[in-house]
């Protein structure tokens, strides 16, 4: 069966209904709630909520209780380096998502298994910042499709056509 990707990736801290309305079926969820402890009651709200969207729900740094609760996938952080998700079986559509900001976490990630590698930050100028060649350089050094991760927002949107990636993912595009 043919497996179906987004291209756009959404990260969130937090129910908000309104802000999951406005996502078109080529957009995934990725819960990142590293603040406080699992609140396993928001999780299965966001869950339902998704299935009922038809929209691709991908929790963060905690693959067990993503397999658990049967999400659409597990994303791993750059600085998680543990292997020991590749102990457990996945469904054939499950994604693992990791994100990388230099060479040697592209390459962690690799070995990690991961089906997609985030580099960022493309245009958030943060301690990461790549900017838009060094992101080039980066993205060009892993056979992994690579989504853009950082400071994407509808009036740079235009820019990510300079680049190779299969996607884009952030935060403030979404609001």
């Amino acid at each position: 069966m043919h497996k179906f990707i987004p291209n756009k990736f959404y990260f969130i801290n937090s129910f908000k209904k309104n802000y999951i309305d406005k996502l078109d079926n080529n957009t995934a969820i990725i819960y990142r709630n590293y603040n406080n402890r699992v609140n396993l009651k928001e999780i299965i709200k966001i869950k339902d909520y998704c299935l009922k969207k038809k929209i691709k729900f991908i929790i963060s740094n905690n693959f067990r209780l993503s397999l658990r609760l049967n999400l659409d996938g597990a994303y791993i952080p750059s600085y998680n380096s543990s292997f020991a998700h590749l102990s457990y079986k996945t469904k054939t559509n499950f994604l693992i998502l990791g994100s990388a900001h230099n060479i040697k976490e592209i390459r962690q990630k690799e070995r990690q298994g991961v089906d997609f590698i985030f580099i960022s930050s493309i245009f958030k100028n943060n301690k990461n910042y790549l900017g838009v060649n060094k992101f080039r350089i980066l993205s060009s050094l892993s056979k992994k499709n690579v989504i853009a991760l950082g400071g994407i927002n509808k009036s740079n949107i235009k820019r990510l056509g300079l680049i190779n990636c299969y996607g884009f993912s952030g935060i403030s595009y979404f609001q």
